[in-house]
């Protein structure tokens, strides 16, 4: 470590200045760099697996954790991404970084392979990241609350790469045969507009003081050069690259050590300019972002056979919770200059309106929470919300029929999902929206007024009875306060329903098509909500005390406003009134 103590190797027994919040910087070197020339195995009966001929070399290991002191920022996960490039510059210096998450793992080794092709490809050295779509495993057969995503992962994704990466624009390079350095990300020797961005005297100031992290860039950046097989291409000779790697030495471990410490980034612009950049909950869409605004292209890789899979969020509490993050996310880019408004003039309109569309969505909530709430406002109010029926209604109603059928279908046929599913999507984009991303856009305004953030907690648990079903943590239920809206809009709503065909009944003269209007509409809220309900009452409808009181404050405040208000009377009223005439 850096006070040249060994690693003790274990978090279970923390001590002074050795706990996960409380650490110095730690480098352990697992496995040696392998020998250059191959390593075949033997045949040896005791071994599962015949291994004869077969080069056993193991790749470099090394574990690293930065250092961490109390009170001090470190950034989250890209804090640490950043302290891993550091360290892998200085001891391995590697082309490839895979970024995985903690429980995801690699279900295609093949599609490693597909993934650097892009990068190794003609024109290769305009892709800065290579993105596969998320796979689960652990998934419910019902997949009650939409873990598969397929609609995102499938349809939007794919439409968001076709625009983000720009194929015609890479496509009019090949048959141009010429890469300009005006649409290209800089590079080392560019032109004389690029060389201040790649100016060698500046490096200490953007990515620290360490002379071999410094030495380390030019060598990375020759290596990432396409081969010198085209004049217009300033690349890198054929068989450049084969030459055997330096061995580690004592100085390099010591090295990456200390660019890993908490002070390393302090007046650099690492975190802002350099790395995964700071700021937001989701650090890989802000980086993502800061990539395409510098003029780097970026590719969707979707394979036939799943390139990694990793777990899903197993109830409905971590389903919002990770809803949340995502639209908080969304919600602080929007407020922040990483906002697609500000985009440099190398980011075209197309890819503009992708990043709007990000950073906006999560204001959508506010619609959507107006639309639950009016058809039990027509309900209860007896006033329809069109007040009348023209031919210019109907025409529009039908025209936006007609067009989110046609929606339906193409996700459907694209994603190659059936009309389950795709409703399973529908239901969880609406209960996301009126709980997760509503709680996002008010955190997010009330940071921007006031400095202060706000977080949700959860405070009672429910669990499945039976501990030895696979799906048991389906049924468990942490309570958080966003999901008092959802609640409320359900309450509303049923009781909107018993009022309206209560007195409907009860009239002299029932309308009966008013109420199926009002009924037909509320009722389609409610079956949006249905799984929302289904993970409120887990397993064998035990549903937390706190629900049935905040259901029976909500289904009592609304009754005394109803016999406090007197509803209109009119022609739109549904039923007329509960007086006698």
């Amino acid at each position: 470590m850096t006070d040249g103590t060994h690693w003790p190797g274990t978090w279970m027994n923390p001590s002074s200045k050795h706990s996960k919040s409380d650490h110095s910087s730690i480098n352990k070197v697992m496995l040696n760099p392998p020998s250059d020339e191959p390593l075949l195995g033997n045949a040896d009966e005791k071994k599962l697996i015949d291994l004869t001929n077969v080069d056993i070399r193991l790749p470099f290991l090394v574990y690293v954790s930065r250092e961490k002191l109390q009170g001090y920022d470190h950034n989250k996960k890209a804090g640490a991404k950043n302290a891993l490039i550091r360290a892998s510059a200085i001891m391995s210096n590697g082309p490839f970084i895979l970024n995985l998450d903690y429980d995801h793992y690699i279900y295609n080794s093949k599609a490693l392979r597909e993934g650097m092709c892009f990068m190794m490809d003609r024109f290769g050295d305009c892709i800065c990241y290579v993105q596969f779509p998320q796979r689960f495993d652990g998934i419910d057969p019902s997949d009650r609350y939409a873990d598969h995503n397929s609609i995102f992962f499938d349809v939007n994704m794919r439409a968001f790469d076709g625009l983000v990466q720009s194929l015609c624009c890479l496509g009019r390079r090949k048959k141009n045969a010429n890469i300009s350095a005006e649409n290209r990300a800089p590079r080392i020797g560019d032109s004389e507009k690029e060389k201040e961005v790649m100016n060698l005297s500046t490096f200490p100031r953007r990515f620290g003081n360490s002379t071999f992290l410094i030495d380390s860039i030019p060598v990375a950046e020759f290596q990432g050069r396409l081969l010198d097989d085209n004049p217009t291409v300033n690349g890198r000779p054929p068989g450049s690259l084969t030459t055997p790697c330096k061995r580690l030495d004592a100085s390099s471990v010591a090295e990456a050590i200390n660019v890993i410490s908490c002070l390393y980034e302090d007046t650099t612009e690492w975190g802002q300019r350099v790395g995964w950049i700071y700021g937001s909950v989701t650090e890989d869409v802000v980086t993502g972002y800061r990539m395409h605004n510098r003029g780097w292209k970026s590719v969707y890789c979707v394979t036939e056979k799943d390139a990694f899979r990793g777990s899903a969020p197993s109830n409905l509490t971590d389903k919002l919770h990770q809803v949340l993050r995502w639209a908080t996310g969304s919600v602080e880019i929007f407020f922040s200059r990483n906002n697609a408004f500000f985009a440099s003039p190398r980011m075209q309109f197309l890819q503009r309106i992708v990043y709007l569309n990000v950073a906006i969505y999560p204001f959508t909530s506010f619609f959507l929470v107006v639309y639950c709430f009016l058809p039990a406002l027509f309900l209860l109010s007896g006033q329809f919300i069109v007040q009348t029926l023209n031919v210019t209604f109907l025409i529009y109603l039908l025209t936006m029929t007609v067009t989110l059928c046609t929606v339906v279908v193409l996700e459907m046929k694209w994603s190659g999902i059936e009309l389950g599913v795709w409703w399973r999507n529908e239901q969880f984009w609406l209960i996301g929206g009126i709980s997760a991303h509503l709680a996002a856009v008010l955190q997010g305004l009330l940071k921007v007024i006031t400095g202060f953030e706000i977080s949700f907690t959860l405070t009672s648990k429910s669990i499945g009875d039976d501990v030895d079903d696979e799906f048991a943590d389906l049924y468990s239920l942490k309570w958080t306060s966003f999901m008092i809206l959802p609640i409320t809009i359900m309450m509303v709503n049923l009781i909107a329903l018993t009022v309206g065909v209560t007195r409907t009944i009860s009239s002299v003269t029932p309308q009966w098509n008013n109420l199926l209007g009002g009924v037909f509409f509320s009722f389609w809220v409610l079956i949006h909500l249905y799984p929302f309900a289904k993970g409120l009452m887990g397993r064998k409808k035990k549903i937390p005390t706190i629900v049935f009181v905040w259901s029976g404050l909500i289904a009592i405040t609304i009754s005394l406003l109803w016999v406090a208000i007197n509803p209109p009377a009119g022609t739109n009223q549904i039923g007329g009134s509960f007086s006698s005439p």
